[in-house]
């Protein structure tokens, strides 16, 4: 039974990754209130105190937006604090697993890119990510960097979740149509990351998501016909296509082609991961088709 620190606890991923592995490790779950990563320092004292086996880095600030109006304190979250992580990690004998984002690359390929594509982001959010890639790397030989993309599962709802509900309440469903990535859901990439843990797994950078590509419209209208299948909702909801010039509001730049490869982490764990429909299928199933919210 290994001692797992889990930050970002409180999110979509970390909450998954803490649920699924307490049932067999001794895991410490730290939200922003247990550890605040705007003190990189103090965080960095939390991990050599707890003396962990595995630490699992779910935290980050993930407004892309807000990571452009907040340069410094951006970087001081995504970077910073990740280094000094995983110097403290390093110092105890632990694992650093670092979770990372497609938005490293800039998004101009437009086929899946592998782990050992050139990182060229587009953002500034993109930036203090790939910084905390390059700080973690550096900290220790054992520690590994894993880029995952629109993670979707039970904690938290996501976009996939906004379009069913949407949906359901019998109101037009519109989505972005022309940015493509790869949809990862939350139990599977719990499932992958076991690989990661064992003493022998090499670190560096590993890329985890479902198999397959997709656009957000895709990804919503999918669901919508699982939901439509199950006999949860009417059949005929069509998911309009948008641009994505058509949202206003964004002020950062998003890479429109940013799907991923996993062929490092499927060699490790000796198996392919899942398609995105099928994981789709799976979770409007055990999600809706079970009960589901009570907005539903």
């Amino acid at each position: 039974m290994a001692r797992i620190v889990v930050l970002g606890a409180g999110g979509r991923l970390g909450a998954a990754l803490a649920r699924e592995y307490a049932a067999d490790h001794d895991v410490l779950a730290w939200g922003r209130k247990e550890a605040d990563l705007s003190d990189p320092e103090r965080v960095a004292a939390q991990v050599r105190e707890a003396k962990p086996d595995i630490v699992i880095n779910c935290a980050a600030m993930t407004n892309v937006d807000e990571c452009e109006t907040e340069r410094d304190k951006a970087r001081v979250i995504n970077a910073d604090a990740a280094g000094a992580m995983a110097r403290a990690c390093e110092d105890v004998g632990a694992k650093m697993i670092h979770i990372s984002t497609d938005y490293v690359f800039s998004g101009e390929k437009t086929e899946p890119y592998a782990e050992d594509d050139q990182a060229e982001p587009v953002s500034w959010y993109g930036e203090t990510k790939l910084a905390g890639e390059d700080a973690v790397l550096a900290g220790g030989t054992r520690h590994a960097v894993v880029r995952v993309s629109w993670v979707f599962g039970p904690d938290r709802d996501s976009f996939v979740d906004k379009a069913l509900q949407t949906a359901m309440r019998g109101e037009p469903v519109k989505a972005v149509a022309d940015k493509w990535s790869s949809p990862a859901y939350t139990l599977d990439i719990a499932e992958a990351l076991r690989g990661l843990m064992g003493s022998d797994a090499a670190g560096g950078i590993y890329h985890v998501c479902n198999a397959g590509t997709c656009t957000w419209r895709d990804w919503g209208a999918e669901a919508i016909r699982v939901a439509e299948v199950a006999g949860l909702m009417p059949t005929g909801t069509k998911v309009e296509p948008l641009c994505l010039s058509d949202i206003k509001a964004m002020v950062a730049r998003r890479p429109l082609h940013s799907a991923m490869t996993c062929q490092r982490i499927e060699k490790l764990i000796g198996k392919p991961i899942r398609s995105w429909q099928e994981a789709v299928a799976d979770y409007v199933g055990a999600r809706y088709a079970k009960g589901g919210p009570e907005t539903l």
